[in-house]
């Protein structure tokens, strides 16, 4: 009797030992260790949120900027485009060049979230952080812009004009499995109205038109929520700003122009990297523009 208690026990604890080291060498994966650091650093990041008062205008107003870049067309130019469309043009290989030359001077591209947390929680940002948008939904944003940001492991935000997906004709524009692409590849899908009407001419309706189903429909193609904008033509009202608040935006880009004193979150600089800028132009620029050196 007692022989057999003692080899019970003994198949017993031998089971459990098999399964304590099955538990053992498949917490220890490599694939749940990195699922593991990463539910980690996001624990961490929205305890220090909690912990964090958000930024007021003033205190966001006094960060040092971070560098945002906008391109709209990536395309040689034509005899038939107009002088005031060059800046928004810029050839294929110039943009390789630029985002070659990026890459080398040791940027590294951030999202709007990560911009928002560093402005209104003071999250750290990585070194040289820089963001690359694009508007208007282009397709060569795609062919040509998205696949030299992944050569160099650069993430970019897209500012969609709902109006133009799946379009076709002189210029085409990114379908939706683009859009979802690019957004399921970890890329930020953002708002730039339904038809490119401008901000400061928006009519109550517009609310609706230009901004509620415009971000719908992003949201059922992507997945995910839309929570940034790009003004237009870079053109803001300021009696307006905080209804994108209201509206489920969390932030919003202009162009150069000076930023609102009372709503900086909603008036983020970029400035535009024109065809005919080399690659050291366009360093000078960055630097001139958001760093106040030329180093």
């Amino acid at each position: 009797m007692i022989s057999n208690l003692k080899q019970t026990a003994q198949r017993l604890l031998l089971i459990t030992s098999i399964g304590l080291a099955l538990a053992s060498c498949n917490s220890n994966s490599a694939e749940e260790k990195s699922e593991q650091k990463n539910n980690a650093f996001a624990a961490v990041n929205d305890t220090t949120k909690a912990e964090v008062k958000p930024a007021d205008a003033k205190t966001i107003l006094v960060r040092k900027e971070v560098p945002v870049l906008c391109y709209h067309q990536i395309r040689n130019a034509l005899a038939s485009d107009s002088k005031r469309a060059g800046d928004d043009i810029i050839s294929p290989d110039k943009f390789k060049q630029h985002i070659k030359m990026l890459a080398d001077s040791g940027y590294h591209t951030v999202l709007p979230d990560q911009l928002y947390n560093y402005l209104v929680y003071g999250t750290k940002l990585p070194e040289k952080p820089i963001m690359i948008t694009f508007d208007d939904t282009d397709m060569d944003q795609f062919t040509v812009g998205n696949s030299t940001l992944k050569k160099y492991g650069f993430k970019g935000v897209y500012f969609i004009m709902t109006v133009s997906i799946g379009r076709k004709g002189r210029i085409s524009y990114m379908t939706k499995e683009n859009i979802k692409q690019l957004a399921d590849e970890g890329n930020t899908i953002a708002s730039h109205t339904y038809d490119h009407k401008n901000f400061a001419q928006f009519t109550e309706e517009d609310w609706r038109t230009q901004i509620d189903e415009p971000t719908k429909k992003l949201e059922e193609i992507t997945g995910k929520k839309v929570e940034y904008f790009a003004y237009p033509y870079g053109v803001f009202k300021a009696a307006n700003l905080h209804k994108l608040k209201e509206h489920g935006f969390k932030a919003a880009f202009i162009l150069s122009t000076a930023r609102d004193e009372n709503y900086p979150l909603y008036t983020i600089r970029r400035i535009i990297d024109p065809g005919r800028y080399s690659a050291k132009n366009l360093y000078y620029s960055i630097n001139k523009s958001f760093n106040k050196t030329k180093s």
